[in-house]
């Protein structure tokens, strides 16, 4: 019987788990691991047959998963006009202008990533910025936050949005002093009038755009995504799946309004394989900082009547949390502002009571509250009693952290804060939240143990210092944790005998470097189910 197909030796290996927390050699038959050592050992027990690769005194961690990434979204942005960290709003305009002279008359061009508040006047843009250098084309360009949407009179008129067109529930057509419409829109449920006018890429070519973000999703050192897009991402991932292309392992959750059609199919947490499988009931309790949305007990510092949106009530939050446990699948719920936080918990709590009627464990049903941003001090506990996931971004703090001190103030101390919840024993899953941040894991993780942006700012000790983690805190986020959330913690985010062959060469060790350091690490080599998908040795 063969021991091992292939032996990696003379590495530093960090596999996360305890009772071997670093050896020189990992062995590996078809895609698990099946043993850990020494050089010595490992080496003496290979055969004829087994591969050996020298790992030449790199670094070894686990696979790194995203926890929380918009994938279809992502794939498309990387097409469209980078906006991301313009920083003003006419580079913006010249990015969009630029796109126009190439693009069809009639056609539409959109955009993705500009941020009002790194604009010297902080001002939201508006349809006229757009008018004089897109007159023939409709235009739609997404926040940062992916919360507010920025559109030309063209798109306006070419969607039927006027003075008279009525707010959508949960959200807002920013309208002047005129009553007419500005060209911003704040909320999906705005930012669908345009989406709906848009033209669909073909299942096909979403998927074209997904292999070229996976490529570089391999290249960070991911092996994982939950995914939080619409059913079409699942179309495109399924494809890849049949062509053979599929290089990440995905978890897929369900949008709110699909629900129906989930569990009229029967679907249940888990259902799937390995390589894709399904996630939980993805709802939004709120919106976003960005745009000064996110839902609030107290209102934005010098906006006294901005207490930010809500966008869906409690009541229908919880009636759509307790059909979806009862049939199987856990809920996963954005919430940003303390006061949607706080209704996400209490909706929760009484879901937890419901299982606890039918006998069902607390670990049952991997309930999640995506970002988390700020916390009331009366609901700090309130995750670690329900056994609710801290699905947390760490660059959200480095990113927002100047807006967060102005419109949040003293309520930023508890802000993006996952060392709250880890210290009373919540597991934490790390994600990028990409489009809104980059889809680089060791970027997340040195903004999680550093609290500084690359340049070094805010100072020294970085963002609320005592928020920092260690990194082997920051590494399990994106490896136990997220394993955990996915219900793979069997067989995903450690390596161990029995576990799956996933897992990142790095050029050096990031529990020894000066945490400025991790910016500069570089992926050598990422392995999926025991096979090379990116770099060689």
């Amino acid at each position: 019987m063969r021991l091992f197909d292939r032996l990696l030796f003379n590495g530093n290996i960090i596999t996360l788990d305890a009772s071997q927390p670093r050896v020189s050699a990992v062995a590996i038959r078809d895609n698990r691991v099946v043993a850990l050592g020494s050089d010595a050992d490992l080496l003496a027990r290979a055969s004829a047959d087994t591969v050996r690769q020298n790992l030449g005194g790199y670094t070894v961690i686990p696979g790194l998963t995203d926890a929380h990434i918009h994938w279809e979204q992502t794939a498309r942005a990387l097409q469209q006009v980078n906006l991301f960290e313009v920083p003003a709003k006419s580079v913006a305009v010249e990015r969009v202008a630029a796109r126009a002279a190439k693009t069809p008359i009639g056609e539409w061009i959109t955009g993705y990533g500009w941020f009002q508040d790194i604009w010297s006047d902080g001002a939201f843009p508006s349809a006229a910025d757009l008018d004089a250098v897109t007159p023939n084309h409709p235009v739609f360009l997404i926040a940062k936050s992916f919360h507010a949407g920025w559109v030309n009179s063209y798109a306006l008129r070419l969607c039927g949005i006027t003075a008279s067109t009525p707010d959508p529930e949960g959200a807002q057509i920013v309208h002047d002093a005129q009553g007419n419409p500005t060209g911003l829109l704040l909320e999906l449920a705005a930012m669908d009038l345009i989406r709906a006018h848009i033209p669909l890429y073909t299942p096909h070519q979403i998927a074209d755009h997904m292999k070229s973000a996976q490529d570089l999703a391999l290249s960070y050192g991911l092996t994982g995504i939950h995914d939080f897009d619409e059913p079409s991402c699942l179309n495109a991932l399924q494809i890849l799946r049949e062509r053979g292309e599929l290089g990440l392992r995905v978890l897929k959750n369900v949008n709110k309004r699909w629900l129906d059609a989930a569990l009229d199919s029967g679907l249940r947490f888990g259902f799937g394989d390995d390589w894709l499988r399904i996630g939980a009931l993805k709802m939004f309790a709120d919106g976003a900082l960005g745009p000064h949305t996110a839902a609030m007990i107290d209102p934005y510092i010098g906006e006294p009547d901005n207490y930010g949106i809500i966008t869906i009530e409690k009541e229908e939050m919880i009636e759509l949390m307790s059909r979806a446990s009862a049939s199987g699948l856990p809920s996963t719920v954005h919430a940003i502002g303390d006061r949607a936080v706080h209704n996400v918990l209490d909706a929760f709590e009484i879901v937890r009571g419901e299982e606890a009627k039918r006998g069902e464990s607390r670990t049952s049903r991997r309930h999640r509250i995506e970002h988390v941003q700020v916390i009331h001090p009366k609901d700090v506990h309130r995750l670690a009693e329900l056994n609710i996931i801290a699905s947390m971004q760490p660059l959200h703090a480095t990113s927002d952290m100047l807006t967060a001190d102005r419109v949040w103030g003293d309520r930023s101390r508890l802000a993006y804060n996952p060392r709250v919840q880890l210290d009373q024993g919540v597991v934490v899953a790390f994600g990028s939240d990409s489009p809104v941040e980059p889809f680089e894991p060791l970027k997340g993780i040195h903004a999680a143990v550093t609290r500084q942006r690359p340049d070094g700012s805010p100072g020294e000790n970085g963002w609320y210092p005592e928020a920092r983690l260690t990194i082997d805190e920051a590494v399990r986020g994106f490896t136990i944790g997220a394993a955990y959330a996915a219900g793979m913690e069997s067989r995903l985010g450690k390596l161990t005998p029995g576990f799956l062959a996933d897992l990142v060469v790095l050029d050096r060790d990031l529990y020894t470097i000066d945490p400025s350091d991790i910016l500069n690490a570089k992926v050598v080599a990422t392995m999926l189910d025991g096979v090379w998908r990116y770099g060689s040795l």
